[in-house]
Order: structure tokens, then sequence, then C-alpha cells
């Protein structure tokens, strides 16, 4: 089974990170998130994957969206969940899925782990 990155182009850190499995001869998929937004099932499982303990953990919390939602502010982590889903730019990247174990590429190296 391949390994699943969730990837920005445009972010340097998904570029490297895209570039690392690519020197370690790993078969992959690209999910482009911003153009494919996970669901609420697909997040909630990364946040299990990652090992995080909420889902803000896995929120990019100096994104403009996240400030104009007033995010800091929300506790319920359907919330949460739910503003990544409608504002994928939130979602901390890249996250790359190798089984039943993730990593988020940053730095980059920290995906080594799981392969």
């Amino acid at each position: 089974m391949p390994v699943t990155i969730y990837h920005n182009p445009r972010c340097s850190k998904s570029r490297e990170t895209l570039a690392l499995l690519q020197s370690k001869s790993v078969e992959y998929t690209i999910v482009e998130y911003l153009k494919t937004p996970l669901t609420h099932e697909q997040i909630t499982s990364v946040i299990k994957q990652l090992g995080f303990s909420c889902a803000r953990e896995l929120m990019r919390t100096k994104e403009e969206i996240y400030k104009t939602l007033n995010l800091k502010d929300e506790h319920d982590e359907n919330a949460l969940i739910n503003a990544m889903i409608q504002h994928p730019k939130l979602i901390e990247r890249p996250i790359v899925i190798n089984n039943e174990k993730a990593a988020l590429g940053r730095p980059p190296e920290n995906i080594l782990s799981i392969l």
C-alpha cells in the first residue's frame, strides 16, 4: 500500500517532504487537500494517527481565517474539525500516512520515523 501525502504544492515544507519521499524511492499517493478537502472521518483519523489529543493540534493557528472565525475561543472538537473541512487552509501540512501511522513533515525529516 503506498504512502499518502496530504500536500500543498505552494508550501515549501510540503515540497521538501515530497522530495524526501522521492529520494527514498517511496511509492506514494498525493492528495492536494486544498482541492480535495478531507472529510470529518479522515480528519478524525489523522488526529488519532498523529497521536494528537485534540483537533487544534492539527490547525494552523496563525492563519488569518483562524483569527477571523475566532477559533481560539472554540472548544468543541466537532466545530474545529468542521472549520477545517470548510477551510482546508487551516490544516497543518504536510501530513504523511503510512499504514496506520502518520507524521507531520515539519521538519520534513519527521516522516522518516514512519517509513
